[in-house]
């Protein structure tokens, strides 16, 4: 679920949706909303990138603020950037 393998597409992967998340994430603060949409336009662009469910979308974002690489304040998100 975390890793692909061999039941698990590289794509649908939450270290995969993470790392999109991270790359949309570029223009300091957004909502959730925000970034689920931008996300969603850039897995369209892609031509392997099956559809993402909003549940899954949610798990990797859950991910990514566990491993401390994205910071939730209130309703606006931001991507941590260490030194």
């Amino acid at each position: 679920m975390i890793l692909p393998g061999k039941h698990l597409k590289p794509d649908r992967a939450l270290l995969t949706i993470g790392s999109e998340i991270l790359a949309v994430m570029t223009k300091g603060t957004s909502t959730v909303s925000m970034v689920w949409d931008d996300v969603r336009a850039l897995r369209n662009k892609q031509d392997y990138a099956s559809p993402l469910p909003f549940d899954w979308f949610i798990l990797a974002l859950s991910l990514l603020y566990a491993m401390g690489a994205v910071d939730l304040d209130g309703d606006n998100l931001t991507r941590v950037v260490l030194p």
